[in-house]
């Protein structure tokens, strides 16, 4: 059905909202990259196939009398990763979550949840001897306060008409028949919502800019190039609510007066490339993307590019280059993208929390939004946490919210009751953050004074067995890698950086080492060409900053307090331990441990290359790494 016109697509709504409370219940599998890789699809067709031979149960939605109408859903991220796959049972609004289901749990979970009311305590989320029966009722996700994020978990990721039901182009609608083009661009300006990619631009200022150019033809530009390491927020949202996306844009083209939109999606995201392909196939088919949308004069077309995994297109100039077709390399500005962008257009450019923003933003309006946050920094952020933590996932909480509610609230702390040693704020070009900035608030300008950036959101906890050399040492080899080369700064400067750093981690080290680090660093960051290089040395520089001790007795001590550095590490047998099985010399590659069988071995520091294989193999841990 053609959604063409306010009416149309009210009426979609109250029909949309009626099919779903029809439903006596529905069984939400999560399906984000996530789940999908522990083994979700294969759950949701087990789910599909019992609901569809089971008497008694209809899942096309239709007359069913008596019969019970179960629905079979595949939703975005549900947020608790490493619990998956998980899976919610919704009857109304009482909701069962189940995690780290298996196929040999389905039929259980039907018979007990689906078809009657009760719950299999087993696959229910437990901490600390409790068990949790709603995913609300869960302190990972109570604890979070969702806006981009809201709809994850609770709708079919595919399905247009519950994406209206849950209030999805009621902005569009409000904006284009009650607002009008300037009213929006002046009610995001207030709003104060800034630039979730990493630079933290004020969206609104560059909606005045794009809108006030002479230039007719412009653009609007998704950036979904999310290429931390360890970063999943964007890739989360284009897979578990695509449409949200589209509508932040298509509220974006209409305020700046744009026809055309490119979502940049970095190739290792073939799930969000494929629900995004989806989304606007289907809004194509409604007309609710194309000529005349909603009945007015509005127009708009999306595209979609795919990157090469080049970690320098997340820049806004080296990214509209590449869909250009070109290489993917920043320029110098000005001029900035706001006044030649896309094919030297003007061209707004956000990413995709960005514009997942702005319709809740136009519904809610900007005192709202900026009841939550910080003054200087308003709204929610979403960040992944991984790391040495025992919940990792997916949250959202108010910009402003501190480090120490993140990692031990919603975190529930550390792995096993590990000490915190430091958190990795803002990927390959953040910097780390310690114990003593625990309680400072995570907002963009906060952050900035103690050497860090929030970046896209990517937050990596790391306990006391971490190694910050090392931590730099593996960040600095990706940023340099990654690295486009065109200015001599980056090129040249990172080149050099990783150079020391690997010399550092080797034992060959020298204490002016430390001094060249600082002075590289500095050099880097304040000649690089674009805001990548700019902020590739802060690992470098912050972990000098925060431990510096830790530089030092790697170059005068030739020692790794963590025992992380390889080459730094000496391998001794403990003779009270070792029972002489021989084992251990006999899978050494080097033949570096002797002995006489039943009697204690030893290894030979000169011919031993420090590989662990003898470690690995010795069943009596008798083997340990000195300190």
């Amino acid at each position: 059905m053609k959604i063409d016109s306010k009416e149309t697509l009210m009426s979609i709504r109250e029909e949309a909202l009626s099919r779903i409370a029809a439903y006596d219940c529905r069984i939400l599998v999560c399906s984000g990259t996530g789940c999908i890789a522990t083994g979700s699809q294969k759950i949701y067709e087990k789910f599909s196939e019992i609901a569809a031979n089971t008497p008694g149960v209809t899942v096309e939605f239709g007359p069913h009398g008596s019969d019970a109408h179960v629905g079979v859903k595949k939703t975005g991220c549900q947020g608790v990763c490493e619990l998956g796959p998980l899976v919610r049972i919704q009857k109304g609004d009482d909701v069962i979550q189940y995690t780290k289901v298996q196929l040999d749990d389905c039929q259980e979970i039907f018979d007990n949840s689906v078809l009657k009311d009760g719950i299999v305590d087993r696959l229910l989320y437990t901490k600390g001897g409790k068990s949790y029966k709603g995913p609300d009722d869960i302190p990972f996700i109570a604890k979070q306060t969702r806006v981009v994020l809201k709809n994850c978990g609770k709708f079919d990721a595919e399905s247009l008409e519950e994406y209206i039901a849950s209030g999805g182009f009621m902005a569009l609608s409000k904006a284009m028949f009650e607002m009008g083009p300037d009213a929006v661009v002046n009610e995001v300006d207030k709003s104060g919502i800034r630039g979730r990619g990493g630079g933290g631009f004020p969206a609104g200022k560059k909606w005045k800019q794009v809108a006030r150019q002479p230039e007719k033809i412009r653009y609007v530009v998704c950036n979904g190039d999310e290429g931390d390491p360890g970063a999943f927020m964007d890739g989360s949202v284009m897979e578990g609510d695509p449409y949200r996306l589209i509508e932040g844009m298509m509220l974006a083209a209409y305020a700046v007066g744009s026809s055309d939109g490119y979502i940049y999606v970095r190739a290792e995201y073939p799930m969000s490339v494929a629900r995004l392909r989806h989304a606007i196939s289907v809004l194509e088919e409604a007309g609710l993307l194309g000529d005349n949308i909603l009945g007015t004069d509005f127009s708009f077309r999306l595209h979609i590019n795919r990157g090469a995994g080049a970690f320098v297109c997340g820049e806004g100039s080296a990214l509209t280059a590449s869909i250009e077709g070109n290489r993917g390399m920043p320029r110098t500005k000005p001029p900035r993208t706001v006044e030649k962008g896309l094919w030297e257009k003007p061209t707004v450019l956000n990413n995709v929390e960005t514009y997942a923003n702005i319709p809740e933003i136009i519904l809610k309006g900007a005192d709202w939004y900026r009841s939550i946050g910080t003054e200087g920094s308003p709204g929610t952020k979403t960040f992944s946490l991984t790391g040495s933590i025992e919940n990792t996932g997916l949250i959202e909480v108010p910009m402003g919210t501190t480090l120490r509610e993140i990692i031990f609230d919603i975190g529930g702390g550390l792995k096993e009751g590990a000490p915190f040693k430091a958190v990795q704020i803002g990927g390959p070009s953040g910097g780390c953050l310690t114990e003593k900035h625990l309680d400072v608030p995570l907002d963009f300008d906060s952050v900035k004074k103690f050497g860090a950036i929030v970046g896209s959101g990517g937050l990596v906890v790391m306990d006391q067995n971490t190694c910050m050399v090392e931590v730099a040492r593996f960040f600095m080899s990706f940023t340099q890698r990654e690295s486009c080369g065109k200015c001599t700064p980056c090129r040249e400067g990172t080149k050099r950086m990783l150079e020391i750093l690997e010399r550092i981690v080797a034992g060959n080290g020298e204490m002016e080492d430390i001094d060249r680090l600082q002075e590289l660093g500095t050099m880097v960051r304040s000649m690089a060409l674009c805001g990548l290089g700019k902020s590739a040395p802060l690992p470098v520089l912050s972990t000098l900053r925060e431990f510096k001790d830790e530089y030092i007795e790697h170059i005068r001590d030739k020692k790794c307090a963590a025992k992380v550095c390889t080459k730094l590490r000496t391998f001794v047998i403990n003779p009270d331990l070792c029972q002489g099985c021989t084992k251990c010399a006999r899978n050494c590659p080097v033949n570096a441990i002797s002995g006489e069988k039943k009697k204690p071995h030893t290894i030979d520091p000169k011919k031993c290359i420090k590989c662990g294989t003898c470690k690995d193999n010795c069943k009596f841990d008798a083997i340990y790494i000195e300190a």
